[in-house]
């Protein structure tokens, strides 16, 4: 078991260990700059969990932005039966693209 952390950005969280590469909510970060996320809810290794309340204190993630993109399109339908009432909307979400360089405790 190696290093992992649990970190809160965008209103989620995810489980990251470094060398990880995730999709999370639209940050305002350049491509090819770091990123540090301070929300770290958990860290954890082979020797010892520190669990935080709500945050660990000190705890830091190092990320890299890899770059922005939109998901996948999502359709919205709505739809009432015998009122001729329908509509049809597309979504697509925004996300930025990081790399998990560096887990600090």
């Amino acid at each position: 078991m190696s290093k992992f952390a649990v970190i809160q950005t965008g209103g989620k969280q995810y489980k990251v260990s470094e060398g990880d590469k995730i999709k999370v909510e639209k940050l305002d970060a350049e491509e090819g700059k770091s990123f540090v996320f301070d929300k770290v809810l958990l860290v954890a290794d082979d020797k010892s969990t520190k669990v935080g309340t709500p945050y660990v204190s000190g705890a830091k993630v190092e990320a890299k932005v890899s770059g922005d993109g939109r998901s996948k399109k999502v359709i919205v339908f709505r739809y009432h039966a015998k009122t001729r009432y329908k509509k049809k909307k597309g979504h697509r979400q925004p996300f930025t693209a990081v790399e998990i360089m560096k887990i600090s405790s």
